[in-house]
């Protein structure tokens, strides 16, 4: 397996009093695409125990926001449910996190530091970190693609 295909954010909440003991949040397969203004932001959530995505932030940009199916204008969902034991796809024209008001170009390869900000049921909020790459598709159709030649 390919370095780009392994980079996997997994983040367990086993210290956070907020979370159950058992709770676990994991974000599979992040990439942004390139661009210079603005920029999208894909990936694979899972939650053992039901929640939901209720915010982005980057520092690269000065607005990060959830975008729906369909929407142009930036018609955010207040909330991303995220039920328990579903891995939930962001991708392109479907839900994803749009990033506008780019500090800098995102150019292949570079790094973009992304928050989520996640809400159990409970109303218990919590913040992961995400590392995701600059990338022209995600790092599953790489892998797939590089298994067909």
């Amino acid at each position: 397996m390919g370095r780009s295909a392994s980079v996997v954010a997994f983040v367990g909440f086993l210290s956070s009093a907020a979370f159950d003991a058992h709770a676990l949040f994991i974000v599979n397969q992040p990439w942004v695409k390139p661009g210079t203004r603005t920029s999208e932001v894909y990936m694979v959530l899972t939650s053992t125990e039901g929640a939901a995505l209720i915010g982005v932030g980057s520092p690269v940009a000065a607005r990060a926001s959830l975008i729906a199916p369909g929407s142009r204008s930036g018609h955010a969902p207040a909330a991303l449910k995220l039920p328990a034991g579903t891995a939930i796809a962001l991708r392109p024209g479907a839900d994803r996190i749009a990033l506008s008001g780019l500090s800098r170009p995102l150019k292949l390869g570079q790094r973009v530091a992304l928050t989520l900000t996640i809400e159990t049921a409970a109303g218990a909020r919590e913040y992961i970190a995400v590392d995701a790459e600059v990338r022209k598709e995600s790092p599953l159709d790489a892998e797939r693609r590089a298994h067909r030649r």
